[in-house]
């Protein structure tokens, strides 16, 4: 992998995990890196179910594929600040 490829990773990982956290509800304390690493997943994952049901590449933009992402983040985000508020307790 290129070092372009790792820095668009990294940047979709942001953006996406980003949209997860606005999607959950209230304040989630979770680091920065966390929410990237959650987004890089969702993003991986979201592509892989986008593609498996036949939405993953469509004319325009692929919203059905950025809603699965999205969703897929906001369980993360939801996830991880549940586990990592009970372990800074």
């Amino acid at each position: 992998m290129a070092i372009s490829g790792i820095f668009s990773a990294l940047i979709i990982g942001l953006i996406i995990g980003a949209l997860g956290r606005l999607v959950v509800p209230g304040k989630q304390r979770i680091p920065l890196w966390l929410t990237v690493l959650i987004g890089i997943g969702a993003a991986l994952i979201g592509t892989f179910a986008a593609t498996k049901l036949g939405v993953a590449h469509t004319r325009g933009i692929d919203w059905i594929e950025l809603i699965i992402q999205i969703a897929l983040a906001a369980g993360g985000v939801s996830l991880a600040a549940g586990l990592y508020r009970r372990e800074k307790v």
